[in-house]
């Protein structure tokens, strides 16, 4: 394994919730901790820096007394930072983070290494989204704790490589913690991101259709009832490619089948948040909707993925049992599920 000091023993099921824009608050991330896994919020979920820390200490003091009446019973919470060079607020808001000592700092769109070592400066940890393994060794060699493979099929600014491409190849190369992000919304799929190497799974869209999430009941709804061919890639929101709903699309009076093109330099978080309204109006999901059926609270989700994922290792040592005992009948080494 190569899980970080600060989530060792802290955590029910290795999963880390992705920050979500709009969507993650503090009930939600709160709730997200309390069940036993990484919470996280975007800091542009504060519309300024005061709001930002607002949300901040409101978290802190939240998991503090849940600490206190039961110790030892909540993970660690993350804020993502926007390192984008048109991004004004990601100084403030890391001065926020800093005060506050934030366990984990998620960063996207850029790397800094000054960001870094400030972080750890106050034992702090910094994970980075990656869509390639271009950007991979540029964060690797900048001393990142984790690299976040966002792969095909996830929510929001998704990357185009299969999972087990892009978790494999950067695996050979990286011994630190590699969470892998695209289309995990059960517990077998928790397991899957261990099985092809990452140590810990990245949830975003699942938690969208949840009690506690900040999301209109329409767009729970599109999650519920929708699957994967529901969801289209385009960078024309936010000059980043991304994964949305076609049913959002829609109802803006767009066909999204026919969207415009833009480029990665119209990209502009001058005003702290994405342009034109894209999350607002126009709403972001990964291609893993189609097991999804309900919107149950934070805490009945957790414990249906423990389940499910206590479910998928019972089944997958059933079956390579059955592949070694075939392997035997052959006359082939049984060796397989040594591991397992």
């Amino acid at each position: 394994m190569s899980m970080p000091t600060i989530l060792q023993g802290r955590l029910r099921l290795p999963v880390i919730a992705s920050p979500m824009f709009i969507v993650s608050n503090p009930t939600l991330v709160v709730a997200q901790c309390k069940a036993g896994v990484v919470g996280t919020i975007p800091s542009l979920n504060g519309r300024t820096v005061e709001e930002f820390e607002a949300i901040v200490t409101e978290i802190q003091q939240r998991l503090a007394e849940a600490e206190a009446a039961a110790p030892g019973s909540t993970a660690p919470f993350g804020v993502n930072l926007i390192a984008h060079r048109t991004n004004v607020r990601l100084e403030p808001d890391l001065e926020i983070c800093i005060k506050h000592k934030v366990p984990i700092i998620i960063t996207s769109l850029g790397v800094s290494e000054s960001l870094i070592e400030r972080v750890h400066a106050y034992g702090g940890i910094v994970l980075h989204d990656i869509t390639n393994m271009k950007h991979a060794r540029k964060a690797i060699g900048a001393g990142m704790d984790g690299i976040i493979a966002v792969c095909n099929g996830a929510g929001g600014h998704a990357g185009t490589l299969n999972p087990i491409a892009l978790v494999r190849e950067l695996r050979q190369e990286y011994d630190g913690l590699i969470a892998l992000s695209g289309a995990i919304s059960d517990g077998a799929g928790i397991l899957g991101a261990l099985a092809l190497g990452a140590d810990i799974a990245y949830i975003g869209t699942r938690f969208i259709a949840t009690a506690e999430a900040n999301a209109r009941d329409e767009y729970k709804g599109f999650i519920i009832e929708g699957n994967a061919e529901d969801v289209v890639y385009t960078p024309l929101f936010s000059g980043v490619p991304a994964n949305y709903l076609k049913a959002s699309i829609s109802r803006v009076g767009l066909d999204p089948e026919n969207l415009a093109h833009r480029t990665a330099d119209t990209m502009d978080w001058q005003d702290g948040s994405p342009r034109p309204k894209a999350w607002k109006e126009v709403w972001g999901s990964g291609q893993g909707i189609g097991t999804i059926e309900d919107a149950p609270t934070t805490a009945e989700l957790v414990q249906r993925l423990k389940e499910q994922f206590d479910e998928a290792v019972v089944s997958l040592r059933a079956k390579v049992r059955v592949f070694e005992a075939g392997s035997a009948a052959v006359g082939q080494p049984a060796r397989v599920g040594a591991h397992v």
